[in-house]
């Protein structure tokens, strides 16, 4: 399924008649290697596609296909569906059989595999998926999205996607392409050099293609309300141009090309660009995935941090890595304390909902940096696929390779199995069987972290409902917001330690902008200036932003106010403990926004501390949580 911007990814999918069927295996004991490409293989089909103009691909004969996605059938077998509405008269589907997007992700399955395993087999699929996605590119380096289970090729797609038609311009699946044509080269250069040498000029093609297309505008910056955001990242997209990356970098170090060592350094710069906030203030030193929003993070897609290590190990320069690790040590901790990988913060965590896709994310993220405590922490992230997650139950089968396609923000299971969350998987096992020092993890996570205060659950102001909860950069948490000319207070549920208070408000480009006051009691939490600079070229003007005030709510407090003046859009409240921790089985993790160190009383017989770099700073029976920092605590 290919992402758009306010894409839920992992939902219910159409129904097509006539599609094949695999059987759910018997239950088997869980075999030491994690990864299992038996769901993969079954999605794959080859397809001998129709003589299209400017379409070409290595060698003759079928070439290698996906199908989009598996629906869940109530005897527990799976069905292979394409995207869109069928009709079944032509045999064709609103979207199309199969995608670049897919068949480029899944190819970095095979070769990974390939890699580490050395199986034929995984190198024979690898070859015909890559055969597919060269014939999908256009002369102009582009590539058309969708093909119809005849082979025939569909650039415009039903709904439309954009660009329109799909090899018009740059794209999430250029970016894919070049992430399965980097990785394929440097698979390929050591067993075939004449099909590595022909990915080699499908692969120059694309980055001439970026070149023209978005890295012409290198050097250059968009203003997004008030921020100078880098202009040269692929549909405006850290999370599309860190995909791309990945590919360029894999080519680099097997001896790619000048153009591709300058692109990859270029979208890598760009990347790092887009890190935001600290310890203290949102997004916590995340790196954002939109170029369009500074309110705007999501899970899926978001390999920016991946990316970074891999550029800065390609290129020599590890000047590019500080923004990965902050990312990892700092922002991804917080995420797992507050619920895990959800899919949106926008900037509320309002799309609570989880899938592989960002899960995987994370995981490769914390795997990359090659760091002791964000290490650590990848048993957390992995423990998502084994049960460690909302839903209490293991969303990973090892016996059958098969992931469902995600979980709901109340914990109901997705029980489709599509191409997207098989791909992510099963990269994520084979990570895992790559580092299987990674502790495994299972059982119902206990979060103690980020909660979530409407703000029109007030006694004061007027609940006001625009027309659409988005505004076209982020969402209004509740599809409504507080209007405040005055004062309003709030119940909140108490808790034993002090909570950091981030007020999510409007900010306006005004020069008199409202100021709330903040007050618990008699104690004053700070004051609030709700402005931003210039809208520039994001969607709408002003911007949702959770901004820390200078004070926390004191221990067991349940009473908050603010005092307007001029009136004030208020969203929501986000309480972050000082301290917050997961647990999972016997392993705890504790995250520390405090100003000073501590010990926490946790049970377990061994603590690793780790400071804001995830370097570890103490090792011992007592849990010492760090300012900026975290602690994992094993039972």
């Amino acid at each position: 399924m290919k992402p758009t911007r306010r894409t839920v990814l992992g939902g219910a999918v159409a129904v097509a008649a006539g599609s094949a069927v695999t059987r759910p295996a018997a239950a088997a004991r869980r075999p030491t290697q994690l990864s299992n490409l038996a769901h993969l293989d079954f999605l794959r089909a080859a397809v001998t596609p129709p003589a299209t103009p400017g379409h070409t691909t290595y060698g003759s004969g079928p070439i290698g296909v996906l199908w989009t996605y598996a629906e869940h059938q109530a005897d527990g077998s799976y069905r292979q569906v394409g995207g869109g509405t069928y009709d079944a008269t032509t045999n064709t589907y609103g979207q199309g059989a199969y995608n670049a997007d897919d068949i480029a992700r899944a190819a970095v399955v095979y070769l990974r595999h390939w890699q580490l395993f050395h199986r034929p087999a995984s190198l024979d699929a690898a070859r015909g998926l890559l055969r597919a996605l060269t014939f999908l590119q256009s002369p102009n380096g582009n590539v058309v999205l969708w093909m119809q289970p005849d082979g025939t090729l569909h650039p415009s797609a039903e709904p439309v996607e954009l660009p329109d038609p799909s090899d018009s311009g740059p794209s999430y699946w250029l970016a894919r392409t070049v992430w399965a044509l980097g990785e394929g080269y440097n698979a390929f250069r050591h067993t075939d050099s004449v099909f590595a040498n022909f990915l080699r000029g499908r692969l120059e093609l694309a980055i001439a293609a970026l070149d023209q297309q978005v890295l012409v505008r290198y050097g250059e910056y968009n203003v997004v309300d008030g921020r100078r955001l880098p202009a040269w990242l692929i549909v405006n997209g850290a999370d599309a141009t860190s995909e791309a990356v990945l590919g360029l970098a894999a080519y680099v170090r097997a001896g790619g090309s000048v153009p591709a060592r300058r692109a990859l350094a270029r979208f890598a710069e760009g990347i790092a660009k887009m890190s935001a906030g600290s310890t203290r203030e949102w997004p916590f030193r995340a790196l954002l995935p939109w170029g369009e929003s500074i309110s705007d993070w999501h899970a899926w897609g978001a390999q920016m941090p991946s990316a970074l290590a891999a550029a800065a190990s390609a290129l020599g320069r590890r000047d590019l890595l500080p923004p990965a690790i902050s990312d990892t040590a700092g922002f991804t901790p917080l995420l797992l304390t507050a619920g895990g990988p959800d899919n949106g913060w926008l900037p509320v965590p309002i799309d609570r909902s989880q899938i592989a896709y960002g899960v995987d994310a994370r995981l490769q993220a914390l795997l990359a940096v090659d760091r002791p405590g964000p290490k650590q922490l990848a048993a957390f992230v992995a423990a998502w696929y084994f049960g460690g997650n909302r839903a209490g139950e293991a969303m990973y089968d090892a016996a059958t390779g098969r992931t469902y396609d995600g979980i709901s923000g109340d914990g109901v299971v997705n029980r489709n199995a599509g191409a997207e969350s098989t791909i992510h998987d099963q990269l994520s096992m084979l990570a895992l069987d790559a580092h299987p020092d990674v502790a495994r993890l299972s059982g119902a996570p206990t979060y103690d972290g980020l909660q979530i205060i409407e703000a029109e659950s007030a006694t004061g102001g007027q609940v006001v409902t625009p027309p659409s909860a988005w505004t076209g950069e982020s969402q209004w948490s509740n599809g409504s917001y507080l209007s405040l000319d005055g004062t309003a207070t709030w119940m909140v549920p108490a808790s034993s330690q002090q909570r950091l208070v981030l007020p999510v408000v409007n900010l306006v480009d005004s020069t008199t902008p409202a100021k709330t006051t903040w007050t618990s009691g008699t104690r004053t939490l700070g004051t609030l200036t709700h402005v931003c600079g210039p809208q520039g070229i994001s969607a709408a003007p002003g911007a949702l932003q959770p901004l820390t005030l200078a004070n926390p709510l004191p221990a067991n407090a349940t009473v908050l106010s603010a005092t307007s003046t001029r009136t004030a859009q208020l969203d929501a409240i986000l309480l972050l403990p000082v301290v917050s921790s997961l647990r999972i089985g016997e392993a705890t993790l504790l995250v520390s926004v405090d100003t000073h160190p501590r010990v926490v009383p946790v049970p377990g017989k061994q603590a690793y501390s780790y400071d804001a770099d995830g370097q570890l700073v103490a090792r011992g029976s007592r849990a010492l949580v760090v300012p900026g920092g975290f602690t994992v605590v094993v039972g």
